[in-house]
């Protein structure tokens, strides 16, 4: 029996080592990218950007609302000369002190402003849609990301499953090189040979080791986990999607990517500008209601017909002439401006297409790698097979039996690389039509 202090010692050291063991969490890779999405710090501040657009709208919807103005001042006065003689005219008595009271309140609101209000309201709903299409992409960015580095450590782990299994292999091959050698078959340069080749495949086996866990941080930053979970892959093993035409994805492109819509925002930006601009040469109608109160009694609520209260009700109409030769340059400017993103958005087309095409021949060509892989490996499996017969009875040499295993093993790392890489390479190629997820 251990005693209870012991124990709670025990317990004191070693329940700070079990909190920071690692947790293991297994992943498949559309919860990565949700993770990812949810934790994204750029995402956030895309949506405080988008939330910023809508604020703006708000205010420019305001700018169009009446405007209402009101004021009351009071006013005291002391008069040192009590009398005022004009001419030849009797002189007038004038008080100690006088005090008024003096209220105004006016209501304006702009009829017509050549639609300027119109067209900024326009405009600023544009660019809201410019800050959303803007986190779209950003998204879109963020996914393609943890699909990286999630088929990053899915290629380390499948590479460390193979070299665990030529480890296990190369043992049983040390051991009957060193049977061979007690009872003189083959010599001691034989078996030094296998433990080299052990020694080489450990080394490998600790760099990928090593690689996994800068993968594995790297990721559980970017989904906004732990620093200290170790990720588990699951469902990357997926069948590979068959490809359709050409065309097809650079119809999707087209209609998705968040770069050419934004430039078709932008155009539509210009076109409003160019009407603000020409809304200027225009004349603005505005009405208005004015209230006064003047109170000169000296009395906060003066007696009965001591204040008067009028009310005026007018309309206004300016026109700044000198706009309509002022404008002609500035409409040039604009509409130059708006050109401009017309060919902005031809250059980028055509780079879409340049992209999609390298996108789509990269996928195309890594899946005739696999192809050609898994008939290397067939090949090299038989040749594996008929060398350990071979050296089983001292018709081969070791160094033939240790280039046959490992071109197998080779063999198979490069195809487990292989299909990640294809992976990955169709979800490049849905990356460039601008919707990762089809």
């Amino acid at each position: 029996m251990i005693p209870f202090k012991i124990k709670v010692l025990l317990t004191i050291f070693i329940l700070p080592i079990a909190l920071q063991a690692q947790t293991v969490k297994s992943l498949s890779l559309q919860e990565a990218i949700d993770l990812g999405i949810a934790n994204s710090k750029n995402l956030k501040l895309s949506q405080q950007k988008i939330d910023e657009a809508v604020a703006k709208l708000a205010v420019v919807k305001d700018n169009a609302l009446p405007t209402a103005t009101a004021s009351f001042l009071y006013n005291h006065a002391e008069i040192p000369t009590h009398t005022l003689k004009i001419g030849e005219s009797n002189p007038i008595s004038l008080p100690n002190r006088a005090d008024a009271f003096i209220g105004t309140a006016a209501v304006q609101e702009l009829v017509y402003g050549g639609g300027k209000l119109k067209y900024a309201q326009e405009s600023t709903k544009l660019l809201k849609d410019l800050a959303q299409l803007d986190a779209d992409k950003n998204k879109e960015e963020v996914s393609y990301a943890v699909i990286n580095s999630y088929f990053s450590l899915y290629k380390l782990l499948q590479s460390k499953k193979v070299v665990a299994q030529n480890l296990e292999a190369i043992a049983s091959q040390l051991k009957q090189a060193q049977r061979f050698f007690d009872q003189g078959l083959v010599t001691k340069n034989d078996v030094l040979r296998f433990q080299l080749q052990q020694a080489n495949i450990s080394l490998t086996d600790l760099e990928i080791e090593s690689n996994k866990k800068v993968i594995n941080y790297n990721l559980d930053i970017l989904l906004g986990l732990p620093e200290n979970t170790e990720i588990e892959i699951r469902e990357a093993d997926l069948p590979l999607q068959s490809l359709e035409p050409l065309t097809n994805y650079i119809t999707t492109a087209f209609n998705n990517r968040q770069e050419l819509q934004q430039l078709n925002v932008q155009h539509k930006v210009a076109d409003y500008n160019i009407k603000t601009i020409k809304a200027n040469a225009l004349p603005t109608v505005g009405i208005g209601a004015n209230l006064y109160y003047i109170n000169p009694s000296g009395n906060f609520i003066p007696p009965s017909q001591q204040y008067i209260m009028p009310i005026t009700v007018g309309a206004n109409i300016s026109w700044n002439i000198a706009s309509l030769w002022t404008n002609k340059n500035k409409i040039a400017e604009a509409r130059i401006q708006q050109q401009e993103i017309g060919i902005q958005k031809d250059i980028f087309s055509d780079q879409v297409k340049t992209e999609l095409n390298k996108n789509y021949q990269n996928y195309k060509l890594a899946i005739q790698k696999i192809s050609v892989l898994e008939t290397s490996i067939a090949q090299a499996t038989e040749n594996d097979r008929l060398l350990e017969s071979k050296y089983k009875n001292n018709i081969a040499s070791a160094i033939d039996r240790i280039d046959a295993e490992t071109l197998l093993y080779q063999a198979k790392i490069n195809l487990e690389l292989a299909k990640a890489d294809a992976k990955l390479a169709y979800y490049t190629l849905l990356k460039s039509t601008g919707k990762i997820s089809q």
